[in-house]
């Protein structure tokens, strides 16, 4: 029996639930739990299963972190990412770059390890406590991002971003403070207490 007659045959009813669990089945899902490299267990850091994890042994991931659907972290140059930091889909953290040692080694490039190549940039990436990192967007190694900072969206980051900054832009240029972009918003007790909690932690 061909596909084209079951599906003449076949209920509409039934096929929606079908298509339905096969949706399910492939769709994206977040990963509540994670061991990082220095074998803590993160009870409520939250990783896509879609996420690709290069050298994890060489991340520093910590607790109630986020890293949404089909964003690369690089571990090769060590990637440390700070307590309740989220990162955006389809984000790329970068801690290595072939950009001048591929076309030096050319087809000999495998022939050399990591270590030896000349013109292969290997430099650490660290991300502070509570950054957010925009949908799209890249950073590049040897940049450090200070706690409470805001990555825009598709911003391409190759320089140092200080706490609170809000950077947007290729290259990611300097555009605000979340400390303006927060007041309004710390009217509320409870809400100003949390906000000076983690701060102070």
């Amino acid at each position: 029996m061909t596909l084209t007659l079951v599906r003449k045959i076949l209920p509409a009813s039934f096929k929606r639930m079908i298509h339905e669990i096969v949706r399910s089945l492939k769709a994206p899902k977040m990963i509540w739990g994670y061991k990082n490299s220095a074998g803590e267990f993160c009870k409520r850091t939250r990783i896509s299963d879609t996420a690709f994890i290069n050298r994890p042994e060489n991340i520093l991931i910590s607790d109630n972190v986020f890293v949404w659907h089909y964003t690369i972290l690089d571990g090769t140059g060590g990637l440390e990412i700070g307590e309740g930091s989220q990162i955006g889909a389809w984000v790329g953290i970068f801690t290595h770059s072939t950009h001048i040692a591929i076309r030096l080694y050319g087809r000999h490039y495998h022939e050399v390890a990591e270590s030896e190549k000349k013109g292969y940039r290997i430099a650490p990436v660290k991300i502070g406590k509570y950054v957010f990192v925009g949908a799209g967007a890249k950073i590049l190694p040897g940049v450090s991002i200070g706690d409470g900072a805001l990555i825009s969206s598709g911003a391409i980051v190759s320089k140092n971003v200080k706490e609170f900054q809000i950077v947007s832009g290729n290259p990611a240029e300097v555009v605000g403070d979340c400390r303006k972009l927060d007041k309004r918003y710390l009217k509320d007790p409870q809400l100003l207490e949390w906000y000076n909690e983690w701060q102070e932690n």
